[in-house]
């Protein structure tokens, strides 16, 4: 079992990335509800916590308070923002009002040497009205900066330390290495959380859960479901078989990657569905949004049901729920295994088929499971994908889906991947997170080789973004753009008018649909 750090969650808006940054120190961490169970909490086990940030007010009634347990461990501790106001006022120091708030970018001086901070000043990132007037008994003042007299603090004999600024983001300089001190260094937990060490415990989990049984899998050729069969995959063999519904709603050649990559590569057994006519008979007539994923997920359910009948529908089944599906639903419980009711994964199955979920990647963020794939021996272009949604490119044809106008779609998209991977912009070191191109159902005027032509209009859509809560759009050099448009409106029929969206998320939401 690997060393652990517990993260208890005051409501900070940076928990994931605070267990994002102890993962990428190759430390195993888990994050908690502030409130959770006792139990399930020192079941991970951990041998530190770190208190997050909130919004809260520590001397307000009501408030999020520390767990007894957590000073009763007699284990290290590190707070940040709130969670620093709350252990200094847990033990006695006090907290109020700050005269002036401290929002962004701040310096911090280190004041004197400890084994959490680096040795000099640095720019971190403030975040809080509140601050400490006076410190606990045992602890001592790390550091300062202008607002904030007391910016860290800490009790070298209890290993207790508080950070008033926010080490996880990268806005702080030397903030990922400030949270590996205090996880390996200080709780001494070993940098052992490794793709290796993931693969190795995933298969003895997996051959624990499942034994002799089948195992069903249902790829849709994204990667968190890739990684989830392959993992499965070379914990059992044989014993799994994958179900791919070819919707003719993916992209250009993925239903051919998906089949090459699963029987050819890999050795899976994989029995392949051609449900493009089911899908768009089911579609036809259909405008809005909603209707269009209800119908996607009510169309594969059925197709899903039928394969899983034929193969003597097997008790357990792979699904690729990842850390951040677990964190934003609820908090994980340990001592339970879950019962399928409705997922996005597989299309939101129904509560009557009881599968028994396998769900290798359940503690797993997004970069870990592409590491774990690339380890896996997965190809690159299915292990960095491009995000994708359920629906397929029924919700990025925007009005009527029609096979017309979903293959007239997935060339424009293909040309514009084609040219972004081309200069480098997509990939495992691209700077573009997300691209693809979305048809309108908007005609206008065109001219073409002295003609008047009448047609739709593609909307090209690139963004960066780290974690896909906000998103900005990419500054696309223009003459890719221009190459990009020239390519579309010259070799797929039925498009005049190329345009590129520069709104960022919030307000726009990445997708059109």
């Amino acid at each position: 079992m690997n060393d652990a750090i517990a993260i208890l969650d005051f409501g900070s808006q940076y928990a994931q990335l605070i267990a994002r940054r102890v993962r990428e120190a190759h430390v195993y961490c888990e994050l908690f509800p502030w409130d959770a169970p006792k139990e399930t909490v020192l079941a991970l086990p951990p041998k530190g916590f770190i208190l997050s940030g909130g919004p809260a007010s520590v001397y307000v009634p009501g408030a999020p308070t520390l767990p007894r347990y957590v000073l009763e461990s007699g284990l290290p501790i590190l707070g940040i923002c709130y969670g620093m106001q709350l252990l200094a006022h847990t033990l006695g120091g006090k907290v109020h009002p700050s005269p002036e708030r401290e929002y962004g970018f701040a310096q911090v001086k280190t004041l004197l040497a400890n084994p959490i901070l680096p040795g000099e000043s640095c720019q971190v990132w403030m975040s809080h009205g509140d601050r400490i007037t006076e410190l606990p008994p045992g602890f001592v003042t790390l550091a300062q900066s202008a607002n904030s007299p007391i910016a860290a603090m800490g009790d070298f004999e209890r290993n207790y330390y508080g950070l008033q600024f926010h080490p996880e983001v990268k806005h702080t300089e030397r903030g990922a290495d400030i949270l590996r001190r205090f996880a390996v260094e200080i709780c001494g937990c070993a940098p052992s959380w490794t793709p290796a060490s993931i693969i190795e415990a995933s298969i003895a989990r997996i051959r624990t859960q499942v034994g002799k049984e089948r195992v069903l899998a249902a790829v849709s050729g994204g990667v968190d479901s890739s990684v989830a069969t392959a993992l499965v995959h070379r914990a059992i063999g044989d014993q799994l078989v994958a179900v791919f519904v070819d919707t003719g709603l993916l992209r250009q050649g993925e239903p051919e990657q998906v089949v090459r990559t699963f029987r050819e590569q890999m050795g899976v057994e994989l029995i392949a569905v051609d449900a493009a006519e089911e899908f768009f008979a089911a579609l036809a007539g259909v405008f809005e949004p909603e209707q269009k994923r209800r119908i996607v997920g009510e169309t594969f359910i059925r197709i899903f049901e039928r394969q899983a009948k034929r193969l003597g529908s097997p008790k357990f089944l792979v699904q690729g729920t990842i850390y951040p599906d677990v964190v934003e639903s609820a908090a994980p419980d340990r001592s339970k295994a879950a019962k399928i009711k409705s997922h996005h994964n597989v299309g939101g199955l129904p509560a009557e088929m009881d599968f028994r979920l396998v769900e290798p990647l359940r503690y797993l963020f997004k970069d870990e499971v592409r590491a774990v794939g690339e380890a896996l021996g997965l190809p690159e272009s299915m292990v960095w994908r491009q995000p994708f949604p359920g629906p397929g490119l029924s919700v990025r044809v925007l009005g009527e889906v029609t096979r017309e106008r979903v293959a007239r779609l997935r060339a424009a998209d293909a040309i514009f991947i084609e040219e972004l991977t081309r200069a480098g912009l997509l990939g495992k070191n691209g700077q573009v997170a997300q691209a693809f191109a979305a048809l309108l159902p908007v005609r206008s005027v065109g001219v073409m080789g002295d003609e008047r032509t009448y047609q739709e209009t593609c909307v090209l859509r690139a963004v960066t973004t780290e974690d896909f809560m906000t998103a900005d759009w990419a500054r696309l050099p223009q003459d890719l753009l221009a190459q990009v448009a020239n390519r579309i409106v010259n070799e797929v029929h039925g498009i005049n008018r190329v345009v590129y969206d520069i709104t960022s998320k919030p307000p726009a939401t990445i997708e059109w649909e």
